[in-house]
C-alpha cells in the first residue's frame, strides 16, 4: 500500500510517501518538509528515494499552498517518485486535537470532519490546516481512504490528577474542559525508540521526552504510558513556542483585554500568533533567526528570548521527574531538540543534581541523528532521538484500513 502522510505543524508541513508492503520495514519513497509558512520566504525541501535533495524557495502563505507544492513535487518529471497522484492508495493525516471524541485513529468521513472542525477553536493553528488538506485530497482522490491520527490519543492514559484543572468540576462534565496534550504521536515514537537505543524496558521506565520545535511540548512517560504533559486544553499552554505564549496567568489576560480593549478574537490572536519567541524577541518565530541575532549581533531581546525558552524547558523537566518519581532517560526531539546543540547544552546545564552528566563533546555540532549525550557515569541517560511521526501515522493508517476488510 502506498501511503502519503501529511503532518502539519503551526509553521511547517512534514511529509513522507511510504510503500507499506511491510509495516515493520516500510520503504520511504520520498520525504520532505515545507518550512517558514507565513514568513516572507518559504522553503520546500524534497528528497526522493535514492536521489539528492531538491530545494525550492518561494512565498508559502498558508498550509494549503504548501500541500499543493508537495503534490507537485511527488509527480514531477524531474524529481517525482510516482506517475500520478492516483498512485497514492491511502492518506494518513496527523490531526492535532481529537478532544474526547477520538481515543484512537479513525477513517475520515463527514462525521469525523465535522468533529475535527468543531475542535478547531481548541487548535486554531492546526485543525483548520488539517481540514484543508483532507478536503483537498478528497477532491483530488475521492476514492482513496483517508485516516486521521490524533495527537491527543497517546495522552488519554493521563490520570485525572494530571488532566483536570482546578475549576468547578461541572465544567469538565459539561464542556470537557481538561488537559488533552499534543504531539502524542511523536512522544510515543521517540520514547519507544529511546528505549531500544538505550537498552531500557519501555514497560518499566521513567522517561521525559522533549519535543522542541516551533510548537513545543514535554511529556512524562511512566512505564510506557503518558502520565503528564505540558500542553493543555489547547496547544497554547506549556512551553514558550514560536508564536504561542505558553503558561500565562489568566488574570494577566483579563487585564490585557481591558487595557488594550481586546475582544475574544483579539486575545486569541495575541496568545496564538503574536506571543512566544516572536513576541519576546520582536524578530521572528524561527529559532534560527533568533539565535543569529543573539549570538552574532548581540541582540539583547533575542538573548532574553533564548534564556526564557531554556529556563521553561528545564522547569518542566524537573517538575515531571518529581511527578513520576525520578527519571531514567531525558530525550530530545523535534526541530530544535534534534538540531540545536546549544539549546540542548543550556537546558541540561544545572541538571547535575538529578544525575545528569552531560557530555558536551558528544553533543557538539550533532544534528538530526540518534546520539547518546550523557557520559558513562550519568545516572540519567540523555539522548537525541529523531522523531518519525510519519511512520507511526502510516502504520496506523494501514492498520485502520485493513481492519475494515
Amino acid at each position: 500500500m502506498i501511503v502519503l502522510v501529511l503532518n502539519c505543524g503551526s509553521s511547517s508541513i512534514k511529509y513522507q510517501l511510504l510503500d507499506m508492503a511491510s509495516v515493520d520495514e516500510p520503504i520511504v519513497k520520498a520525504i520532505g518538509v515545507v518550512e517558514r509558512i507565513g514568513l516572507p520566504e518559504g522553503i520546500l525541501t524534497h528528497k526522493p528515494e535514492g536521489g539528492g535533495k531538491y530545494k525550492f524557495t518561494e512565498p508559502i502563505p498558508n498550509h494549503e499552498v504548501g500541500i499543493n507544492l508537495i503534490l507537485d513535487a511527488l509527480v514531477s518529471r524531474a524529481h517525482g517518485v510516482i506517475e500520478d497522484v492516483s498512485d497514492i492508495q491511502a492518506v494518513g493525516h496527523r490531526v492535532a486535537h481529537g478532544g474526547e471524541y477520538f481515543t484512537k485513529s479513525v477513517i475520515i468521513d463527514e462525521k469525523v470532519k465535522d468533529r475535527i472542525g468543531k475542535l478547531s477553536d481548541l487548535a486554531p493553528l492546526h485543525n483548520p490546516a488539517h481540514l484543508a488538506g483532507i478536503n483537498s485530497m478528497e477532491k483530488l482522490l475521492p476514492e482513496v481512504p483517508q485516516v486521521a491520527v490524533f495527537d491527543t490519543s497517546f495522552h488519554q492514559t493521563m490520570p485525572p490528577e494530571s488532566f483536570l484543572y482546578a475549576i468547578p468540576y461541572e465544567y469538565y462534565t459539561k464542556h470537557k474542559v481538561r488537559r488533552y496534550g499534543f504531539h502524542g504521536t511523536s512522544h510515543k515514537y521517540v520514547a519507544e525508540k529511546a528505549c531500544e537505543f538505550l537498552g531500557l524496558d519501555m514497560n518499566n521506565s521513567k522517561i521525559v521526552t522533549c519535543h522542541l520545535g516551533n510548537g513545543a511540548s514535554i511529556a512524562a512517560i511512566l512505564n510506557g504510558k503518558s502520565f503528564d504533559t505540558s500542553m493543555g486544553f489547547t496547544p497554547v499552554e506549556g512551553l514558550i513556542m514560536g508564536t504561542r505564549v505558553g503558561n500565562l496567568d489568566a488574570g494577566a489576560l483579563l487585564y490585557l483585554m481591558e487595557k488594550e480593549n481586546l475582544d475574544v478574537n483579539g486575545i486569541n490572536d495575541l496568545i496564538n500568533k503574536r506571543s512566544g519567541m516572536l513576541g519576546i524577541s520582536g524578530i521572528s518565530s524561527d529559532m534560527r533567526d533568533i539565535e543569529d541575532e543573539a549570538w552574532n549581533k548581540k541582540n539583547e531581546r533575542a538573548t532574553l528570548a533564548l534564556n526564557m525558552y531554556h529556563l521553561r524547558v528545564k522547569r518542566y523537566i524537573g517538575a515531571f521527574a518529581a511527578e513520576i518519581g525520578g527519571i531514567d532517560a531525558l530525550v530530545f526531539t523535534g526541530g530544535v531538540g534534534e538540531n540545536g546543540p546549544e539549546s540542548r547544552e543550556e537546558i541540561c546545564n544545572g541538571l547535575e543534581f538529578m544525575g545528569v552528566a552531560f557530555d558536551k563533546d558528544a553533543n557538539d555540532g550533532v544534528r538530526g541523528k540518534a546520539t547518546l549525550l550523557s557520559k558513562p557515569e550519568s545516572r540519567v541517560k540523555v539522548a537525541i532521538i529523531p522523531t518519525n511521526e510519519e511512520k507511526v501515522i502510516a502504520a496506523d493508517t494501514v492498520k485502520v484500513i485493513n481492519s475494515r476488510k
